[in-house]
């Protein structure tokens, strides 16, 4: 039997059992069984990229291998490829993984010295180094994340209360003072360096980030502009746009998963009530325009020509893990519930032959949209959505385990 009628048997015979019902507590999903998938296209986009010193980043629709990209603080994705590592030998325990994983991620090490580029520092080094510490206590990882947030609490403005997103289009588009939703999720790395022997500025600086944020970036319904621009001399809100969903005014779907993600991860740090309830609210307007038993979004939920218009997976993953979160920081058990199921749904939908790449290509998911109005990434695999979604499975076993 060839490797390819191998794989098509190990796919096809179903990693996924789900039974569906309004209660959580009816539905099983085989985690075990999706996270064994994902560790078969880890091992083969190992096998075809080798030891390289590039990081994978995406595959376009009409590709089916890898394109890499140099280890550069200018690109924003060079972390989620060691972090997928991680997550899968927290699953597998296996050497070779690991082996993997800390070359990958040590990879990242002369970035640690540089002045911060931008805000993705986090995205860079948490979900690398983070991941990486949390599984070994090497204290040289520790190091170099609390480093990272030291570097990343440079950018933070205390006239405006934000932490600034993109330095390089202040003057290029007279945004003086830029935050954009997606910095919600840099946060957990100030949170975690406050409590790991970090400078306790950090916990302030990242509460003071998403309380300004809270106030200036969301619309009435509790939907999000991607971008806020601020007056640098009295930290006034000037005006909210998008850069990467359909205007200015619409629920872009990633943006909103930001910020599900990013409110329950403010919660979970701070334990302050107003977030909680916050997190409800942007998780809640998301939940209400996802299409009836449909649990991948469009890329942008008021996009022109819907159904005509390219699903994003990775909004889809990064949602999952988030309301797994959610779920179990919930006071209301009947929300509780809610997410939880929600979030098992959308597990569920990710694994199906539709989403998974399986045996097309190396990658875990098929489907997501990196900016379209830029034409960029459309309807591809990107390594993002792979790392929030082997994440969730991570979250939902362990999860489980523990319940």
């Amino acid at each position: 039997m060839n490797n390819m009628n191998l794989k098509k048997i190990i796919f096809f015979a179903g990693i996924l059992i789900i039974a569906f019902s309004c209660s959580s507590k009816s539905l099983q999903f085989d985690a075990d069984g999706a996270l064994g998938y994902c560790n078969n296209q880890i091992k083969q986009t190992l096998f075809e990229i080798g030891d390289t010193t590039m990081m994978p980043r995406n595959i376009l629709n009409n590709q089916a291998h890898w394109n890499l990209v140099q280890v550069s603080i200018c690109d924003w994705t060079v972390g989620f490829w060691p972090g997928i590592l991680w997550c899968d030998y927290e699953f597998t325990h296996s050497e070779e993984i690991k082996k993997a994983a800390i070359h990958y991620t040590e990879l990242l090490q002369p970035l640690t010295a540089l002045p911060a580029y931008d805000h993705d520092l986090g995205f860079q080094f948490f979900c690398s180094y983070g991941n990486a510490y949390r599984l070994t206590g090497n204290e040289q990882y520790k190091q170099i994340l609390l480093n990272a947030a030291d570097t990343l609490a440079t950018l933070f403005n205390p006239t405006v209360g934000t932490i600034l997103s993109w330095p390089r289009e202040v003057k290029p588009r007279n945004w003086p003072h830029n935050t954009i939703i997606d910095n919600m999720m840099n946060l957990e790395m100030l949170f975690w360096a406050a409590k790991n022997g970090g400078n306790k500025r950090l916990y302030d600086i990242a509460v003071c980030h998403a309380e300004t944020t809270m106030k200036t970036q969301f619309r009435e319904d509790g939907g999000c502009y991607h971008v806020v621009v601020y007056d640098t001399i009295t930290g006034n809100f000037i005006k909210g746009l998008t850069h990467q969903g359909y205007a200015d005014s619409s629920l872009w779907a990633r943006g909103q998963a930001w910020a599900i993600y990013g409110y329950t991860m403010v919660y979970r740090e701070t334990q302050d009530k107003k977030f909680l309830r916050f997190a409800e609210k942007v998780s809640d307007v998301y939940l209400s325009r996802l299409n009836k038993n449909e649990y991948v979004p469009y890329w942008d939920f008021d996009a022109p020509t819907i159904p005509n218009e390219p699903k994003d997976a990775s909004a889809a993953a990064i949602v999952a893990s988030a309301l797994l979160d959610l779920s179990q920081l919930e006071d209301n058990r009947e929300k509780s519930e809610k997410y939880k199921a929600a979030a098992i749904h959308m597990l569920a939908e990710l694994s199906s032959e539709k989403y998974q790449s399986r045996y097309r290509k190396p990658s875990f998911l098929l489907h997501s949209t990196g900016h379209y109005p830029n034409g960029s990434e459309i309807d591809a695999s990107i390594i993002y959505a792979d790392y929030y979604y082997i994440e969730a499975l991570i979250k939902y076993k362990r999860n489980n385990i523990l319940q």
